[in-house]
């Protein structure tokens, strides 16, 4: 507002010297000895203008005062070296700038005030003028440094304004990468569901020219039951052999068949210790097993298992039998059956040796191939399941390894006797609704 009224020439004095006073006011300036050669007789007169014969004595003693000191006048001056300092750099050079302004206001209020003694309307339009343009000058300075306050802030925001396009920017390019990974995840997911269905269309021909040729039965639920009892009478007369060859190396078959059962067992007779070590057999035989992800070949057309092993070592049941024999065969067995472990070597090296152990063992290992063959054709697919030790026996979905049910049950009273299960010699399988008995040696207790 001030600046807007000191810059029309045209104003009334009293207007300018409005502007003056108010000026005076917010600098709190006050003028000191700014008479250079008038005397203060005459500076009473004309600058305190009197009504009649009233004069303020304070302001008198103040002039008479003023004008007994020293002839030494003080008159501001601009600051030297301001302007060689005021080529600094960034906010210095505008701070330096404005005490400069400030200054030459200063400067050119003393010269308006200087044109009223002696009273010259000239001189007091030029220094208005003058004061008018400091004044100008200084809201220059102002709005210089509005507009630079806005500038930085619409920098900054700019800034950020980048920096979140930057960010979204990779935002979209993950979401890409997510959309294509989830594309190639379906895709690969197709491609599963494909190959299985070109599975189930291979095994169904492989079944059909099986069935063609005659080598084999049709794969149902009865011939998986055939192919279990197969397994099982041959896990029985591998460890025949087995027992034999450990008795005549000296081993103590009691206290190797407590060794197979962490607790010791209570046999009826001193003969069933021999399923002991069928279970002992059945376990390596089974262990790692999994139907639902393995693929089995079939080996019920060999009449000479061995031979076949010999043609083809690196079959999917050549690879079976090495691993197998290695697991049911503790090399401390084999060094007391034979003094060496040249069977271990061979069969480790992929070869299969022709000696009536092994070919005991390989004839063993291939019924268990053939009931594992027939299990992933069985629809649905079977499932092995086991018998803990110390269960209560149930017709259900088990079966007693024993000849005779009622010699093992004779003795007791239906309703004071229980049977329990002792260890598991054969595992089960559960083919849908169907069951597949788990073998198991039993033992009597008093409820």
């Amino acid at each position: 507002m001030e600046c807007g009224s000191a810059t029309k020439p045209s104003k009334s004095f009293s207007n300018i010297s409005e502007i003056v006073s108010r000026f005076a006011r917010v600098c709190r300036f006050r003028s000191v000895g700014v008479f250079s050669s008038e005397n203060p007789g005459h500076n009473r007169h004309d600058n305190w203008p009197s009504d009649g014969d009233a004069v303020v004595g304070e302001d008198c003693s103040d002039a008479t005062e003023e004008a007994e000191r020293d002839a030494e006048k003080i008159h501001p001056q601009p600051v030297e070296g301001f302007s060689g300092i005021g080529e600094c750099v960034g906010g210095n050079a505008e701070i330096l700038k404005l005490f400069d302004t400030v200054s030459d206001l200063k400067l050119a209020y003393i010269q308006l005030q200087q044109a009223h003694i002696p009273y010259d309307p000239e001189k007091i339009k030029a220094a208005n003028e003058l004061v008018v343009a400091e004044v100008e000058a200084l809201c220059k300075i102002k709005r210089s440094f509005k507009e630079k306050k806005h500038l930085g802030k619409s920098k900054l925001g700019s800034s950020h304004s980048q920096f979140i396009r930057v960010k979204e920017k990779l935002l979209e390019q993950l979401k890409s990468q997510a959309t294509a990974k989830d594309s190639e995840i379906i895709s690969l997911r197709r491609q599963l569901e494909d190959l299985d269905l070109q599975n189930e269309e291979l095994t169904y021909k492989v079944e059909r020219r099986c069935l063609e040729g005659g080598k084999v039965v049709v794969f149902n639920k009865p011939s998986f039951q055939d192919a279990f009892n197969a397994a099982s009478k041959a896990i029985h007369d591998f460890a025949k052999p087995l027992i034999c060859f450990l008795r005549v190396s000296g081993w103590d078959l009691d206290l190797a068949a407590n060794s197979i059962e962490e607790d010791a067992v209570a046999y009826s007779k001193r003969s069933h210790k021999k399923y002991a070590f069928e279970a002992y057999i059945a376990r390596r035989m089974f262990h790692g097993i999994s139907i639902q992800s393995s693929n089995f070949g079939y080996g019920a057309g060999f009449d000479d298992p061995v031979g076949a092993l010999i043609e083809n070592p690196n079959s999917g049941f050549a690879e079976f039998c090495r691993s197998k024999y290695l697991l049911v065969v503790h090399p401390k067995m084999e060094a007391s059956f034979f003094g060496n472990l040249d069977h271990r070597m061979l069969v480790t090296m992929g070869k299969h040796p022709r000696t009536p152990f092994y070919e005991a063992f390989v004839k063993m290992a291939n019924c268990v191939w053939i009931l594992l063959g027939i299990a992933t054709s069985v629809k649905p697919k079977p499932e092995i399941f086991g018998v803990k030790r110390g269960s209560e026996f149930s017709e259900v979905c088990m079966s007693c390894v024993e000849e005779g049910e009622k010699e093992a049950t004779g003795g007791f009273d239906e309703g004071q006797t229980k049977l329990k299960v002792e260890f598991m010699v054969m595992p089960g399988f559960r083919i849908g609704d169907t069951l597949i008995k788990s073998r198991v040696y039993l033992s009597k207790m008093r409820s």
